[in-house]
């Protein structure tokens, strides 16, 4: 997100001589300013919800560009005009006119969520906010972001706060790159920019270069990171060096290209989705649209683009877009929870609105008077002691919220699940009195276990040995065997993390019984022998085909009494293939997996897929603890893609697989999440190693013998 600049452009691409007058303030720039209205509009708009403009988060790559431009063209003015830059009076300048808003954006972010967000996720949005304070939470987004379990999760109020960190992060450097080449180039007292703009030249195609190759390698970081997005405002600036010479375009030649880019612009926010492999080369359109929309600008052609930019409307709202980008998303995301409502897109929109109004009532009472201040104008060292106070500030209340949590009631204890099982001759009919009793459970247990808040990192042992792999390996750690080793008897889990979260099950019963279990498994990564679409990476999951080829490689090597295989059966339809086509081609991809096992197993087992909740259960139940019934799921709603399950059953039968469905053990009527005093699901859809653990019985009972014939 640009900070709002001072929308003009240098008068003249030619430097003056040190100690020459001072040039005159540049005309405005409307156009920018209209330009502003487009990309927050587009922001906005696509964050509300709004049909058709999927592609609207580019409109931060047409910020990035436009405040490349302003902030060096207000750099190269001081230049020019002084021969010299004031590297403390610019980071004062950053400091007066973006941190007095986005404190206070920060600071009543903290609080609602404290108030009325899950109260499991507290001390994650206070990290988020002293990251956003400090200008790196677009790293920890990208760290973050690349965790398979956080897909789902409830998007963090701060997250927005990424566009503005990677703009710092360029500005922390770029100063002093343009500083150190002019005095490197400086000839006869004279500044020479040719030096910066070779420097420019290299940081730009460079960072383009690590947008693409990232790109490919781990979305996150090629998406939050300023190493691959400083290109797109390099763009801008390298249209700043040589604003002089297009303000003498030919007045058609400025105008078509305005047009064209503008035309650019949009058609990303169109056409552009969430599966569009971005930044990357699809960073090309936008960026350099806005590049061109700028360029032509220089020349202020009669006829160009600015005659729609530059009306009333879209000046006044583009004079508000900083602000508006700062206030939208945290009143997207708490004001719905706060006030009891599901979003919707009329929900949204007035939501939005509210937040076009605290941006306007925030420029008017917090930031205008902080950067017309004279005191802080004139004097760097206090504009750099007050940004340094206002993040101190929000330091302070994130550390505070970190060290009291919101509070979780709870109610009594629950009947202890562990030990009915345990004592139960029939498993399966004592879970069904659980599974009954669920339906009238309200309040969270008190001995509920696992704990609300250890839920989501209490995974199978497999994560911490690194037998369960991410999204880069392409063969499986070896020997990852647990139970007794020196068994005879080998059995071998594989699939993703729907057949890991069955790890705890299979240990159980590998120690109980004598056998030596490995397990084999890749997030997201389905058994089913057919492209798998990895929606992190944004493209085909090349490294699941390798890694399933090796795996199976393996499991011919080892010869096992038994493969318990499963995998998630809800991957997405790719565009373009209707889902009778998809159905066909995993029910064939299937049938090639249980044929390839079946010839390196004695048995083969599949594990029907676990249903999948309608929301996240520990977030669920945190914000329900008085009516925890109302997280449970409708089982017809919880068993997704009946087709393909059906299917796979067919194949299964075809090939003498044996088929376990754990759908009785999870639902009746609904699926609910919590049984007893155990918690079922550690997110939406993966049993937490407790439940798992507790389920060894029931899955004994469906195995076959393990005896050699």
């Amino acid at each position: 997100m640009t900070s709002p600049a001072p929308t003009s452009t240098p008068a003249s691409g030619t430097p003056p001589e040190p100690g020459a007058a001072r040039p005159s303030a540049p005309a405005f720039r409307a156009d920018i300013e209209g330009l502003r209205a487009v990309a927050v509009l587009s922001v906005v708009l696509a964050h509300a919800g709004v049909a058709g403009l999927a592609g609207g988060f580019v409109g931060v790559d047409v910020f990035f560009v436009i405040s490349g431009f302003l902030i060096t063209s207000l750099l190269l003015r001081e230049l020019r005009s002084s021969g010299r830059i004031s590297i403390r009076r610019f980071y004062a300048r950053r400091a007066v006119r973006l941190l007095p808003a986005s404190s206070v954006v920060m600071v009543a972010t903290l609080a609602g969520s404290w108030l009325w967000l899950s109260p499991l996720r507290s001390a994650e949005y206070a990290w988020d906010g002293l990251a956003s304070a400090f200008y790196w939470v677009n790293i920890r987004m990208a760290s973050t972001g690349t965790d398979y379990f956080a897909a789902e999760a409830t998007p963090s109020p701060f997250q927005h706060f990424w566009s503005l960190a990677v703009e710092e992060q360029f500005y922390l450097v770029w100063p002093l790159l343009i500083l150190a080449a002019t005095v490197a180039g400086r000839r006869r007292g004279r500044v020479r920019l040719v030096p910066v703009a070779v420097v420019l030249l290299l940081l730009t195609v460079g960072s383009f270069a690590l947008s693409v190759t990232e790109t490919q390698r781990s979305a996150p970081w090629a998406y939050f990171g300023a190493h691959t997005r400083a290109w797109e405002l390099g763009l801008g600036a390298m249209v700043a060096l040589v604003a002089g010479r297009l303000s003498r375009l030919p007045g058609w030649l400025a105008a078509a290209s305005t047009w064209l880019g503008l035309a650019a612009v949009v058609t990303a926010m169109l056409r552009y989705d969430e599966s569009t492999p971005f930044p990357g080369t699809a960073a090309l359109l936008p960026v350099v649209g806005t590049a061109l929309v700028i360029a032509g600008g220089c020349a202020t052609p009669r006829f160009g683009a600015a005659a729609l930019l530059g009306r009333g409307p879209m000046r006044w709202i583009g004079k508000q877009s900083y602000g508006w980008y700062l206030w939208h998303w945290p009143v997207l995301v708490i004001v719905p929870v706060a006030a009891g409502f599901s979003p919707s897109l009329p929900a949204n929109l007035a939501l939005c609105a509210g937040a076009l109004a605290l941006a306007a009532l925030s420029l008017r009472l917090v930031e205008d008077p902080v950067r017309h201040r004279r005191s802080l104008r004139t004097r760097p060292v206090r504009g750099i002691g007050l940004g340094v106070a206002l993040s101190g500030l929000t330091a302070v209340l994130a550390a505070v919220t970190l060290a009291v949590p919101p509070a979780l009631s709870s109610g009594g204890n629950g009947a202890d699940l562990g030990t009915a099982l345990a004592n139960a001759t029939d498993p399966q009919r004592v879970l069904g009195r659980f599974l009954d009793d669920a339906a009238d459970t309200r309040e969270l247990p008190a001995n509920l276990s696992p704990g609300l808040a250890e839920a989501t990192d209490a995974r199978p042992e497999i994560y911490a040995d690194g037998c369960h792999v991410a999204d880069a390996p392409t063969a499986p750690k070896l020997p990852c065997a647990y139970g007794d080793l020196t068994s005879d008897t080998t059995v071998v889990l594989l699939g993703d993390s729907h057949a890991a979260h069955w790890f705890p099950a299979l240990q159980t019963l590998a120690e109980e019984n004598g056998w030596k279990l490995v397990s084999m498994t890749k997030g997201g990564c389905s058994l089913a022998d057919t492209p798998v679409w990895n929606g992190t990476l944004k493209r085909v999951y090349r490294e699941c085909a390798q890694w399933r080829t090796n795996v199976l490689r393996v499991v011919r090597d080892l010869r096992p009494e038994l493969v318990v295989a499963t995998s998630h059966v809800n991957f997405g339809t790719p565009e373009g293939e209707t889902e009778e086509q998809w159905v066909a081609r995993w029910t064939a991809g299937w049938g090639r997996t249980f044929d390839a096992l079946q010839r390196s197993a004695d048995r083969v087992v599949t594990v029907v897929d676990t249903p999948k909740l309608a929301a996240d259960a520990p977030e669920c139940v945190a914000q329900n603890p008085r009516r925890v019934d109302a997280c449970a799921t409708p089982t017809d709603t919880a068993l997704r893609r009946p087709e393909l399950r059906a299917a796979v059953l067919r194949q299964a039968e075809q090939h003498d697989v044996t088929v376990v469905d754990p759908a009785p053990w999870l639902c009746e009527r609904q699926c609910p999440v919590i049984l007893g005093n155990v918690l079922v699901y550690h997110d939406s859809g993966h049993l937490t190693t407790r439940f798992s653990a507790l389920l060894a019985p029931l899955l004994a009972d469906h195995l076959p013998r393990l005896t050699r014939g």
